[in-house]
């Protein structure tokens, strides 16, 4: 199979260094930036560049490229895909880049799939790839009723040949919905908690639950502000549920009130239970 990566950050980059190393595929690649091309090459990560000479010769195209590159990149390179390829975006929000990639995609005859892998570490670009980055992690897939299976298969294949446990399926509603749970709320958080100014006095006082709370806080300001406004109804709502869930939390310390504090512990602990998890 021949790949296309659009993207040769922290996603892109690593899909290429897993898929070389765990597979047989061709790996073709593209970046804003010359330099990490070559590294990548150098460094055996891909093939060559993606180019209009082998973009129409793709049979899988990942767009690992924030929201709006990937519809302005699918805008401008539609033209050159073959029906007979496949384009999966890696992007963190699904309704507006899937809004706006699949009527494209059915007007140039091929198939595009929103996706998500659910995996990532704090630092970005591609040195901080690895092919070990989707190991046990799961890929989020938003197909829709015109979808092929054979594709969906395809893609499990690809997906858990370079190292994903499985395939969730989603819509990109509720695909939007969760994430900002589940990932975009924990960054937003982090910020807010790092912020403290006891956070400058913490050596010697800080373990793995500092950490643990602060590791996302290290961030991509730029790519972040632009996921979180992408999903803006969605994270607005988790913040004010977290921040009414706080206000209880500081009403029943101002009042001593053990019991209720103890009450608030319990269901939390409680809770985290019923979500699983370690």
């Amino acid at each position: 199979m021949t790949i296309g990566i659009v993207g040769l950050g922290l996603i892109g980059g690593s899909v290429a260094k897993s898929a070389k190393d765990r597979t047989g595929h061709t790996v073709y690649g593209i970046d804003l930036e010359a330099e990490i091309i070559t590294m990548a090459r150098m460094s055996g990560a891909i093939d060559g560049p993606l180019n209009e000479h082998n973009l129409p010769w793709c049979d899988l195209i990942l767009l690992a490229v924030r929201p709006k590159d990937a519809v302005k990149w699918i805008e401008n390179s539609a033209r050159m895909i073959s029906p007979k390829s496949v384009v999966v975006d890696l992007c963190g929000v699904k309704r507006n880049v899937c809004a706006q990639i699949a009527p494209i995609a059915r007007r140039r005859g091929f198939t595009y799939i929103g996706g998500h892998p659910m995996a990532g570490r704090e630092r970005s670009g591609f040195t901080a790839s690895s092919e070990e980055l989707f190991t046990d992690s799961y890929m989020i897939l938003t197909p829709d009723e015109r979808t092929d299976p054979s594709h969906l298969e395809m893609l499990k294949n690809f997906f858990t040949d370079i190292g994903f446990a499985g395939l969730t399926f989603s819509n990109p509603d509720e695909h939007d919905r969760i994430v900002a749970y589940t990932s975009q709320l924990a960054h937003v958080v982090s910020g807010a908690y790092i912020k403290s100014p006891q956070a400058r006095k913490r050596r010697g006082f800080s373990s793995g639950s500092f950490l643990d709370m602060t590791r996302v806080a290290r961030l991509d300001e730029d790519m972040w502000t632009e996921l979180f406004l992408e999903n803006s109804d969605y994270l607005a709502g988790e913040v004010d549920t977290l921040i009414g869930h706080l206000q209880e939390y500081s009403k029943a310390l101002k009042e001593k009130d053990a019991e209720t504090l103890r009450a608030l512990l319990k269901d939390g602990r409680e809770k985290k239970a019923e979500a699983g998890g370690n």
